[in-house]
């Protein structure tokens, strides 16, 4: 795992967690903005960008290495833990970990519960659906075809196309199968209920039901959790292509 780090140290810490299946650009753009008030961590897990040798093992095991790393240059205690998708579902983790590990909390289009069809068709389109999902070349039309599909203020800049065209040809697909096998099979635990963190569980309004089905599950555990339906979006809009919006409730969030 590697840390891509912004801002001064003795400010505040915030962490970004990236999405399965991209890396620590996904919250490129937000993490320098927010550096001008707050020490940012964007770690880039196992499996993903430029540790694509190393093997993705687990939410669980992921979230064994952050926490190493929070207390060993944290001090153990973070002012912030934002996540989208399966970093959302680490963020849960973390939170079930230690109940003040953190002040403020952002959990981003995550499944927490276990979801065995979804899982299983994940699996199987990963699989049957390879040409068109790895390689440069399928990377290259893929990017083609979400400048195409999604509205302007959506399209990545140059710089993070970039990196996009570095990291995903090279991602294992076996980092797919574990990822969807793991994510899509994790249970809240009870430990969660003792979070002393304020809580936002966003998702987008066009999210699958399983996801807006996952919020109002963490919120049955964290009742403080304040739940926020992202208007005419989808999966991860906010966080992934629209970093000035995320950036705008974040900041109202944490309290700027």
């Amino acid at each position: 795992m590697k840390f891509h780090e912004f801002g001064d140290k003795l400010n505040p810490h915030i962490m970004l967690i990236h999405g399965g299946g991209n890396a620590w650009w996904n919250f490129l753009r937000q993490g320098r903005v927010l550096s001008e008030k707050y020490h940012v961590i964007i770690p880039t897990m196992d499996g993903h960008g430029e540790e694509y040798e190393t093997p993705y093992v687990s939410t669980e095991a992921t979230a064994d290495k952050l926490m190493k790393y929070i207390n060993a240059e944290c001090d153990g205690k973070l002012f912030a833990l934002c996540g989208v998708s399966l970093g959302g579902q680490i963020v849960i983790e973390l939170l079930s970990r230690k109940a003040d590990l953190t002040e403020k909390a952002i959990i981003d289009g995550t499944v927490c519960y276990p979801t065995p069809f979804m899982k299983t068709y994940c699996i199987w389109t990963a699989k049957l659906m390879g040409p068109l999902l790895f390689g440069k070349k399928a990377s290259e039309r893929l990017l083609k075809q979400m400048d195409k599909m999604t509205p302007e203020k959506m399209h990545y800049p140059q710089e993070i196309k970039d990196y996009y065209m570095e990291d995903m040809p090279r991602t294992p697909k076996e980092t797919l199968y574990t990822m969807y096998k793991t994510y899509m099979n994790y249970n809240l635990k009870e430990s969660l209920r003792d979070t002393k963190a304020e809580v936002m569980y966003w998702y987008g309004q066009k999210e699958m039901k399983c996801v807006k089905e996952s919020a109002q599950l963490f919120e049955s555990y964290v009742p403080s959790c304040k739940i926020y339906e992202a208007k005419g979006y989808n999966h991860g809009h906010l966080a992934i292509y629209l970093p000035d919006e995320w950036l705008e409730l974040a900041y109202d969030f944490f309290g700027n």
